[in-house]
């Protein structure tokens, strides 16, 4: 018996530095997508100025990108079960590179738009990618949990190291240059990835549905744009319209998926109620965050009137109490509970977001500091777990698929909580009363207000901004307060779904 499984042994431990390595590289194209998600707050301001949109184009602007990525996550986790994960994450790497090349030289805010959609549909192919293949390199429960955690620290990483670059580019390039830093990353990825990356695919995947793809575009798309809409604009007939073709395609979708021999999401999976429970806290906490994350730089430049690489520093507590709780959320559930842990996560997520209703231009860095840290910590432990819940319900075989609803849940509720917080912000912004002569192009955003106070005398420029900065942070008030309340129901319904969910 001891000649018998000492090869196994030794075969398994050979096969452990590769699977680390590998995880190394798979890291990079989390590191990818996550410094692309936060470099854009900061520019946001620089854009405002150079292609003055619109407030309803600036939004557009930030959570197009999660729409197209929320419709296309589930089609191309599957597609990667099918054609293979090294294949197609090293694809969408390449071409998330190129595009990003594309926004970093757009030349009006409906260009922007655009390739900041396109930059969506090469995201969509990497997160999915890189949880499947970690689900296939780490059997063991407690190296796959430890790997999660290495993952989701990364992301964390990613979100401090964002802001910083970026706002050290900000202060001595023009906005585009924000995007070109994907470029060295992406190259990295691709050239070290072809060499480490193991191959792996669905052995009998069947068919890809090219109908069910379309009708989950369509559905998520017009079913968020609905939403977004009716919350900056109420209920018009476009609206509704969007809204029903998104429910019906969504419907259809469903319906479609559960008669398919090989669907592209097995709908069965939500049966289980940690894997249902894990979706839900993601998207949940994802949309009471959201919306706060989108605005927090502007308040930091423009209210405060800090400058963009210092505004990076800012906002660094975050992404150090995300990355310490993700390298210990796994044994810490293990040692307590999954539900514990998460709802534990999650109601300090919700009491932070609370805090930050005390906000004012003058509050000083200590509270906004403190609160970022407990957001960070509350949501390295929440997002690490409910990750390795979601991985650990399925078979490897589905890794892509069940990936893909995970980074769904993140995405979908990262253009929610744009879209309806953001939509409160810019609500309660508008409404500011400005001095006699207030240039109407202050009333679509705060960007919009400190371009036109340059050209005002010196007395109502104050003025203008006074008003605006007051009406700015009565609207992230009403944001975080909603977030709040988001987080800690999140927090009840975790406590109860994932009852006797292990790990």
């Amino acid at each position: 018996m001891t000649s018998t499984l000492q090869p196994a042994v030794a075969a398994e431990a050979g096969k452990r530095p590769g699977r680390w390595l590998a995880l190394c590289v798979l890291v990079l194209a989390v590191l990818l997508v996550a410094v692309d998600a936060t470099v854009l707050g900061l520019a946001t301001p620089y854009i405002s100025e150079d292609l003055d949109p619109s407030g309803t184009q600036l939004l557009w602007i930030g959570d197009v990108y999660s729409f197209v990525i929320a419709g296309l996550l589930v089609s191309m986790g599957s597609l990667g079960d099918r054609i293979g994960r090294k294949r197609i994450l090293l694809g969408g790497a390449t071409a998330f590179g190129a595009v990003s090349v594309l926004n970093a030289y757009a030349t009006t805010p409906e260009l922007l738009i655009l390739a900041r959609a396109l930059l969506g549909v090469a995201g969509a192919t990497l997160m999915p990618a890189t949880l499947a293949l970690i689900r296939n390199l780490f059997h063991d429960a407690r190296e796959r949990s430890l790997a999660v955690g290495v993952w989701g620290a990364t992301a964390s990483a990613g979100t401090a190291v964002g802001p910083i670059v970026g706002g050290f580019l900000l202060e001595h390039f023009w906005w585009g240059s924000v995007f070109l830093i994907n470029l060295p990353v992406m190259a990295v990825l691709v050239l070290v990835g072809i060499r480490l990356l193991p191959e792996s695919r669905n052995p009998d995947p069947g068919p890809w549905d090219l109908v069910g793809v379309l009708l989950s575009l369509a559905g998520m798309i017009a079913t968020v744009y609905a939403v977004k809409e009716a919350a900056a604009h109420g209920f018009t007939r476009t609206v509704l319209g969007a809204g029903l073709v998104g429910v019906a395609a969504l419907y259809w979708f469903v319906r479609r998926q559960l008669t398919l021999p090989t669907p592209l999401l097995d709908i069965r999976l939500f049966r289980s109620r940690g894997f249902s429970g894990a979706v839900l806290a993601d998207l949940l906490t994802v949309l009471g965050m959201s919306g706060l994350i989108f605005f927090l730089s502007q308040y930091l430049q423009l209210v405060q009137g800090r400058r963009p690489f210092e505004a990076g520093l800012a906002e660094l507590p975050a992404a150090v109490g995300a990355v310490a709780a993700g390298l210990v959320a796994g044994r810490a559930a293990r040692r307590f509970s999954v539900r514990a842990v998460v709802s534990g996560g999650l109601a300090a997520v919700g009491l932070a977001l609370a805090a930050l209703t005390t906000l004012g231009g003058a509050t000083g860095y200590p509270v906004l500091g403190a609160a970022l840290l407990v957001v960070g910590v509350g949501a390295g432990f929440s997002f690490t777990v409910t990750a390795d819940v979601i991985l650990s319900s399925v078979p490897k075989e589905q890794a892509g698929a069940a990936s893909a609803v995970s980074e769904t849940a993140y995405e979908l509720g990262a253009a929610l909580g744009i879209a309806l917080l953001g939509s409160i912000v810019t609500a309660a912004y508008r409404d500011f009363t400005g001095p006699v002569g207030t240039p109407p192009q202050a009333h679509e955003s705060l960007g919009g207000a400190v371009e036109a106070a340059a050209g005002l005398p010196a007395h109502t420029a104050q003025e203008l901004l006074d008003a605006a900065r007051e009406s700015f942070v009565h609207g992230l008030h009403l944001a975080s307060g909603a977030g709040a309340a988001v987080l800690l129901g999140t927090a009840v319904a975790a406590w109860v779904l994932l009852k006797g969910q292990k790990l």
